[in-house]
């Protein structure tokens, strides 16, 4: 985990790479979908007020240098058909500083397809761009329709989603060590084809109704040339006043907002979007003509981010939404209602969220640190060098996702098809396999950035004198 900021013997950035490419993305995407150009234009009024109304939220972003990654933070999904789409996937996304962070079973949710999420990893990559890319693989070994496996297997082994030319660029990249700016350029337009919308499909309307009937997600990975992406996530700082917003700007909201409930300390995710469109496609035919149908896959989506859970924070977590599903099965109230008061055993301060060990923090010195550091050296348990105000704390953004959550989304926005499903059967082993490479855990992750930040802390406090035994058990 390496920054990538300094360009070496001649190579752009990887994180340059990726801002092109995150910025290519949007403006593709924005053209194919214009309601997303009205979600951006009503996230952007709703951080500003944010951003005005709300100065500790400022300060906060201001510190820890996040306030500049508001405005272009995005993350899309993609849905792939072969272990060797996926294969190629995790090689392009490499070259722009992209790394598998966790594992997705969304068989759970009657969804035949596992995930991970590409991303960059390092604290100062994140904030120069933390665009993400939530990358489905589909599993046809849990259709139990074995005609229909073969037909779909059939197709997808008859198709390549990337260019000639992109492909050329990864194995440059790769043999050389990266891509200089002309290069990089030509790397971000052809890898941008893998993500565009297609209207003409690879397969007739009777296979494509076929697909469609075992789950619309698999008619939409099966059925088309390239993986279109299928949503592009802005980043808000109020995702209530964006679910509000919406119908005021004629788009059209789900009915409940994901994720835990309104909070003044925000944890993990909460996302809503507009409803899937339904789009004009065409279907191949035996004469070579094209039958006129439609399908539907894309929507927008917004998302806010709060703090990463630690361990013991996301059982917690699970632990209350199980609670909430169970008042819900027993007719106890609404949903919406019940996740509130099920959540009011969630502590909803950043220092109980602290002292509990239920979140992540970065630590930082304050301005009396700073002093202190420069003349004399002090040691003390983390309590007491907050008490003291000589440390400072920040909650780390939750970076990823939530099966969940995820699952919801899906089923949410693309209709009931298949939703009564149950295909459960985790494989992160295969799946590893499939990506060549092992997925990062995201709880590690964070755990080591908490853990750096602290001890860059107390190494500066601590000069003149080791760090004392309590503040490293603290630790």
């Amino acid at each position: 985990m390496t920054n990538d900021n300094i360009q070496t013997n001649a190579f752009l950035g990887k994180n340059e790479i990726r801002a092109q490419f995150s910025q290519a993305m949007s403006a593709m995407y924005k053209e194919e979908v214009p309601a997303y150009g009205e979600l951006m234009d009503l996230v952007a009024d709703v951080n500003a007020a944010s951003l005005e109304q709300d100065k500790d939220l400022r300060d906060q972003l201001t510190h820890t240098d996040g306030l500049d990654r508001i405005t272009e933070e995005r993350h899309g999904a993609i849905r792939v058909g072969t272990e060797k789409e996926l294969f190629t996937l995790r090689r392009l996304f490499a070259v722009m500083g992209m790394e598998p962070v966790s594992y997705y079973d969304l068989s759970v949710a009657g969804i035949p397809v596992h995930s991970t999420a590409f991303r960059p990893v390092d604290e100062v990559d994140l904030n120069q761009n933390p665009f993400r890319i939530f990358t489905s693989l589909l599993r046809l070994e849990l259709i139990e329709d074995e005609a229909l496996r073969v037909a779909a297997q059939e197709v997808l082994d008859n198709r390549e989603i990337f260019t000639t030319a992109a492909l050329n660029l990864i194995d440059r990249a790769e043999a050389q060590g990266g891509l200089n700016a002309e290069d990089a350029t030509q790397f971000v337009t052809e890898a941008l084809e893998t993500f565009r919308w297609h209207t003409k499909a690879n397969i007739d309307k009777e296979l494509y109704n076929r697909l469609h009937d075992e789950h619309r997600l698999i008619a939409d990975i099966v059925s088309f040339h390239g993986p279109h992406i299928n949503h592009l996530t802005p980043r808000t700082l109020d995702i209530d006043a964006v679910q509000v917003g919406m119908p005021q700007r004629g788009i059209d909201p789900k009915a409940v907002i994901e994720g835990p409930p309104q909070r003044k300390c925000p944890i993990l995710l909460r996302q809503t979007s507009f409803k899937a469109l339904e789009e004009k496609v065409f279907f191949k035919q035996a004469d070579g003509k094209w039958e006129e149908g439609s399908h539907t896959a894309r929507f927008g989506e917004i998302e806010q981010r709060g703090i990463a859970l630690t361990p013991k924070g996301r059982t917690l977590y699970d632990e209350l939404l199980d609670e909430t599903r169970a008042g819900v099965r027993a007719g106890e109230g609404t949903y919406e209602d019940l996740l509130v008061e099920s959540f009011a055993a969630f502590p909803d301060t950043y220092e109980e969220l602290r002292t509990e060990g239920l979140a992540f923090f970065r630590y930082s010195l304050t301005e009396k640190g700073v002093e202190i550091s420069r003349s004399v050296g002090v040691s003390g348990t983390v309590d007491g060098l907050l008490e003291a105000g000589i440390l400072r704390m920040d909650p780390i953004v939750y970076e990823d996702f939530l099966p969940v959550s995820a699952a919801g989304i899906f089923q949410s926005n693309l209709g009931d098809g298949g939703a009564g499903i149950v295909y459960s059967n985790p494989s992160q082993a295969a799946f590893e396999k499939a990506l060549g490479a092992e997925i990062l855990d995201e709880l590690a992750l964070y755990a080591e950035l908490e853990q750096a930040s602290l001890t860059r802390c107390l190494e500066k406090l601590s000069e003149k004198s080791l760090p004392s035994q309590e503040a490293s058990e603290a630790a």
